[in-house]
């Protein structure tokens, strides 16, 4: 598969799991799910006032309940709760077949002690049956797992190295005037890769890395987008805006590639492929323009 595609449908990938909630989060799981495992997994939906039996998928062969939580908003005494809730309902209601019970959550920051400790409890009293908690790291291996087929069945066509040759002034004006914020103009010369050192500092990976260096190669058309547009504040906003956010985003303590798919996100990197190539290209921009993300200590104190 091309490894730029790859990577745009990794950002898909990211962005839903972090945007996702409720029911949307359940189902979203099971058509990932249902690509990775085929028909080793079967998706359990609601039915009438039987419920769903307290799962919201199983995989056949090794006896598993997965039972899914992303609510908008997270406390420890409603995450126990639900725990406790689920798993009772699902021991009592697949007696013959449970060996194993998953509980799946989209909390970036992962589950706090309290929790931690309730699973431990949970696992004392069950002592035949394996407790899991599955978030980020686990389902991203289920996203590892699916073919390029699956990936564009799923989230839709991805830019290719090519698109971003593609595009011009026209395709990076809805992007700019989505953020009120957001556009280039033509020059392929190519500037130098994304600071290696910017990326270490704050620990972003290779899939990153690599969207950013496809970004780049449009970069001079966002500069001159810029400097030829007559309102001469609209790049200021536009990079105020993303300082905003990325300050936001920061003090939630998120990793480096969850705040990267955030700004994504709040930069448009969605759609048709010449819009998501267009809006990475403004997002690479102000990733060297403005405080998003850390600069190293030599670098900040040079510039």
């Amino acid at each position: 598969m091309d490894p730029i595609s790859d990577a745009f449908h990794a950002k898909d990938f990211r962005i839903a799991f972090l945007m996702k909630k409720g029911t949307a989060f359940q189902d979203w799981f099971a058509e990932l799910a249902g690509y990775a495992f085929g028909s080793d997994f079967e998706a359990v939906r609601p039915y009438g006032n039987q419920g769903d039996w307290k799962c919201d998928g199983r995989r056949l062969s090794s006896g598993t309940i997965f039972q899914c939580y992303a609510p908008e908003s997270v406390s420890d005494q409603n995450t126990i709760a639900k725990i406790d809730a689920d798993l009772v309902g699902a021991v009592e209601k697949w007696p013959g077949f449970i060996k194993r019970w998953v509980f799946v959550h989209n909390d970036p920051r992962g589950v706090p002690p309290a929790v931690a400790a309730h699973l431990d409890l949970k696992r004392s009293e069950h002592p035949d049956l394996e407790i899991e908690i599955w978030s980020e790291a686990d389902l991203a291996e289920l996203f590892g797992m699916m073919s390029p087929d699956a990936k564009r069945l799923m989230f839709g066509v991805a830019p290719t190295q090519g698109t971003v040759h593609a595009i011009s002034l026209s395709d990076l004006e809805p992007v700019i005037s989505a953020l009120e914020s957001r556009e280039p103009d033509p020059s392929d010369d190519v500037p130098p890769p994304p600071s290696a050192k910017k990326l270490e500092k704050n620990a972003l990976s290779d899939e990153a890395s690599a969207l950013l260096r496809f970004g780049r190669l449009k970069v001079r058309l966002v500069e001159t987008y810029f400097s030829k547009n007559v309102r001469v504040e609209l790049g200021e906003k536009i990079a105020e805006a993303f300082r905003d956010r990325y300050a936001e985003l920061r003090a939630l303590e998120l990793s480096g590639d969850q705040i990267f798919a955030y700004l994504q996100q709040f930069a448009g990197v969605s759609g048709e492929p010449k819009r998501q190539a267009s809006a990475m290209a403004v997002l690479a921009y102000f990733f060297d323009r403005c405080d998003i993300f850390e600069d190293p200590e030599e670098e900040a104190v040079g510039t």
